[in-house]
This record gives C-alpha cells, structure tokens and sequence, in this order.
C-alpha cells in the first residue's frame, strides 16, 4: 500500500505542478523530462489498479480494494474497474487462446494491429467523452494559471496517456505473448532486463511469467520472483 501511496502522491504532485509550467520560458530538455515523468507515473496509475484487480493492493479489506483500483482507474482513463478486472482474469485463466480478451490470433500482422484491437476492447465512446471533457475542464481551469494551459494538457495529460497505454501494451501483453498462436497452451515469456530497468520499462511487468504464475504478487514482489526462477532453471541445468 506504501508504494501505491508513493506513486499517488507523485502523480498528484506532477499533475499540478507541470500544467502550471509556462512552457514558453520552459527549456525544451526539461520539458522532456516532464513528460516522461508524467509517462512513468501515468503507468503508475494502472500497475495499482492491476494489484487492486488482484486483490492484493489492500488485501484485509476487499471492498477498499475494490474502491482504491476503481479510482485509479478512473483517474488513469475513466475505465471500468468491473469490466477491466472481469477482463484481466479472464488473460490469466485463458491466456493466448480466443477467450483471452488481450491476445490478438493475427499477432503476426504486426504490433499496430494488435495495439487497436487491444484498446478497441477497454475504450468506449462514453469513455472518449469523458476524457474529451475532462481536458477541456482543465484547459479552463488553468488558462487562468498559465498562458500555455492548451498545450501543457495535450503535452502532460493525452501525451502521457497515449505513451502510457502503448507502454503497458508492450511491456504486458505484445512481447510476452507475441510468439503464442490461438489456442497453443504455452507460458508467458519474461524479458530479461535487469531490476531498475524493468522497474522503469513497466513497473516489472516485463516479468510476465513470474506474474502469471504467481498473480498474488504485487508489482515490486516481481524482481524477487524473477530471481529465484533463474536460480531455479540454472539448478535444473546443472543437475
């Protein structure tokens, strides 16, 4: 819960503090740095709500839990919690089969293809709306504040967004699961990347077999998994 409470307050913290930038007297690197701070804590926003999905952001109380994902969730893109949480098992029981409603059967057409079908499948109209009306609302709300409110929303909240929702696509469904064919029982893959990169990548959702094999883990519990399975594998090799 201490590390969701981090990521929150960050998120806070970055959200007021770089919409109020003056970007005209802002130099260009450190506008860069922003944004990808704002990336990286976007992302944030979905890794507490998959541990929320999992029941494990608060497990003592299970309706705080529900209610804590649902409303990172709708901070991070008004999604449903229901429908995602509903979704996210049915990758885990079903995963790169026609029941898994992230995996893509022409995943050999390409990333893009597969990337829209798999927004196509949590973004829906009222939700397009709803973030169409809440940057506007920002962009009033801050107008006031900054002479470059307009572009500071598209360059600190839809930027960040679009990367974010790319980043967890990547990271959580195409490189884990882009060799798999429909219906082929086969394990997610991990990517082999050392802890403070995986942590920057996607929160260590690169460490997609050890996640899936152990759902209960929470994000910053992956590393630990991740090790063990390779000191596994290794005493395997050399018995």
């Amino acid at each position: 819960m201490l590390q969701a409470v981090v990521i929150a307050v960050l998120w806070i913290t970055s959200f007021l503090g770089f919409l109020s930038l003056n970007l005209q007297s802002t130099p260009i690197s450190l506008v860069l740095i922003a944004v990808l701070i704002r990336i990286f804590l976007q992302t944030g926003l979905f890794i507490i709500a998959h541990d929320a999905m999992h029941s494990i952001l608060c497990r003592s109380n299970p309706k705080v839990n529900a209610i804590l994902g649902s409303i990172a969730l709708a901070i991070y893109a008004f999604l449903p919690f229901d429908n995602c949480s509903k979704n996210h098992n049915l990758h885990h029981k079903y995963q790169a089969t026609e029941f898994d409603p992230d995996f893509s059967s022409e995943n050999n057409k390409g990333i893009l293809s597969w990337y829209f079908k798999f927004m196509i499948g949590y973004l829906s109209l009222t939700q397009m709306g709803l973030l169409l009306c809440s940057w506007g609302l920002l962009w009033l709300a801050f107008k006031n504040v900054t002479p470059s409110a307009m572009l500071n929303v598209f360059i600190f909240c839809i930027v960040p967004l679009l990367l974010s929702s790319m980043q967890l696509f990547i990271f959580g469904t195409y490189l884990p699961h882009r060799h798999h064919g429909a219906g082929e029982a086969k394990q997610a893959q991990s990517i082999e990347l050392p802890a403070l990169l995986s942590l920057l990548a996607c929160y260590h959702f690169g460490y997609h077999r050890e996640h899936h094999i152990n759902p209960s883990l929470a994000w910053f519990e992956l590393p630990a998994a991740r090790c063990r399975s390779k000191e596994l594998a290794i005493s395997k090799e050399l018995n």
